[in-house]
């Protein structure tokens, strides 16, 4: 079966047990760190201090999703800080080829950022600039909303140029993913599935990222 990537959001984890929590979600492929600035979105998070102190606790990789004004003057910092991946979003960069060159020049994978109401046509022509893109399957800026599935059809024309061209580039989705919904994004052609909710609200944090992953790399599409 296809390797699917499952990465705890702990967005949704508790702040004062933070490496409590990150130990619980040990079989997990990565951690998903969601940095909000209260600007590009209405949320405020956590953010350099927190996410170095992330980097030197668990051994699993750390994903980090900015959704803040000007990534191209912040994401090398937190590739710096360790990160092994970094998203940023379609409307907050200027210039997106010439920071995913910078990103990866540093060891760190670079990804896209899309939010629901942004097409994902328009980065067809540099996708092969990225190692990922992500899909939002929720508005971003908070936690614990409904899964859109009308966001589908947009994983599955990402999913339909990656495979025409012969790409790499791993296909993530964030928001509202559970054990009820991972096969929906699955069988849509997404690889790495983001989950917070889901995870850190069940009593087996570890039990529920295998069943988000058993039950997406069953209706995984290729």
């Amino acid at each position: 079966m296809k390797k699917i990537e499952i990465a705890p959001s702990i967005l949704s984890a508790d702040f004062c047990n933070l490496e409590r929590d990150l130990k619980a979600i040990a079989n997990a492929d990565l951690v998903h760190v969601d940095v909000m600035d209260h600007h590009f979105v209405p949320n405020l998070t956590l953010g350099e201090p927190i996410v170095k102190r992330i980097c030197e606790v668990t051994d699993l990789p750390v994903d980090v999703h900015l959704m803040i004004e000007d990534p191209d003057r912040w994401a090398p910092e937190y590739a710096r800080l360790g990160a092994s991946s970094v998203s940023f979003h379609m409307g907050a960069t200027h210039a997106p080829v010439r920071l995913a060159r910078q990103l990866r020049d540093m060891g760190c994978k670079a990804c896209f950022a899309v939010r629901p109401a942004e097409p994902v046509e328009p980065i067809f022509d540099i996708l092969d600039e990225f190692d990922m893109i992500l899909i939002m399957t929720v508005e971003p800026g908070f936690g614990g909303q409904k899964f859109l599935d009308n966001q589908m059809a947009k994983v599955r024309r990402l999913r339909d140029e990656i495979t025409r061209r012969g790409l790499d580039t791993k296909i993530q989705v964030d928001g509202g993913v559970s054990p009820k919904t991972a096969h929906i994004v699955a069988e849509a052609g997404a690889d790495v599935l983001v989950a917070g909710s889901a995870v850190y609200g069940a009593d087996d944090r570890a039990a529920a990222i295998d069943s988000i992953r058993e039950k997406a790399a069953a209706a995984y599409r290729d």
